[in-house]
C-alpha cells in the first residue's frame, strides 16, 4: 500500500473518530473531552470499544452513576496505584466516588486531554465542585475545590482492566481546608 493511500486511510479514520466523539454515547451527562489524540491507527471495532469504555468510565466520574462504572470496567479490574483504605477491584472506584461525592456533591469532571495508543489510554482531567458536605471531621462551607488528575488505563475486550492514576490531592485538601501549607 502506498504511503499516500495509508495516510488517506488514517485521516479518514481520524475524521470518523472525531465525528463519533461529537455524538454522546450517554445522553444525559456525557463527559466533555477538550482534546483527543489518537497515537496510531486502530481498527474501527477496537477504537469504538475503547472509546465506549473510556466514555463510560469518565461519565461515571462525572455523574457518580455506578451503572456506568459497571459498563466500563472488567470484573478483574486492578488499580495499580491503590490508595490506602480503598478496596481493590471494581468496588474501588465506586468507593472513592461515594466518599468524594459525600464531600463535593456537585463534582464535575472535564477531560482536558485524552491520548489513545492501542490498548492504552492516557487521560488528564480537571475536577470542579463545591465543598458543601463533610470530609472526615471537616464540614464544607461551599468553597470551590478545583483539582486535577491523570489516569493511564488499559483496555481489553472493550473493558478497562488496569488503571494507574495520580491526583493532585494536596490542592484538593488545601481547598477543603483540611491541609495547610506553611509559607
Amino acid at each position: 500500500m502506498s504511503d499516500e493511500l495509508n495516510r488517506a486511510r488514517i485521516i479518514e479514520a481520524l475524521v470518523a473518530l472525531t465525528l463519533s466523539l461529537s455524538t454522546p454515547v450517554f445522553a444525559a451527562e456525557s463527559i466533555k473531552i477538550n482534546d483527543l489524540v489518537v497515537a496510531a491507527a486502530i481498527p474501527d471495532a477496537q477504537r469504538e470499544a475503547t472509546m465506549k469504555a473510556v466514555r463510560a468510565f469518565y461519565d461515571f466520574w462525572n455523574t457518580g452513576d455506578e451503572a456506568l462504572l459497571q459498563e466500563a470496567i472488567a470484573p478483574n479490574f486492578t488499580d495499580h496505584t491503590l490508595p490506602s483504605g480503598r478496596p481493590q477491584g471494581p468496588e474501588g472506584p465506586a468507593f472513592a466516588s461515594r466518599r468524594l461525592r459525600a464531600a463535593v456533591p456537585d463534582l464535575k469532571v472535564t477531560v482536558e486531554k485524552m491520548i489513545v495508543a492501542g490498548d492504552y489510554v492516557t487521560v488528564h482531567m480537571s475536577f470542579t465542585g463545591h465543598f458543601t458536605g463533610k470530609f472526615g471531621q471537616t464540614q464544607g462551607k461551599g468553597q470551590p475545590v478545583p483539582f486535577i488528575a491523570t489516569d493511564l488505563v488499559k483496555i481489553e475486550n472493550g473493558r478497562i482492566t488496569d488503571n494507574w492514576h495520580i491526583e493532585d490531592n494536596l490542592t484538593l485538601l488545601q481547598e477543603m481546608g483540611v491541609a495547610k501549607v506553611n509559607s
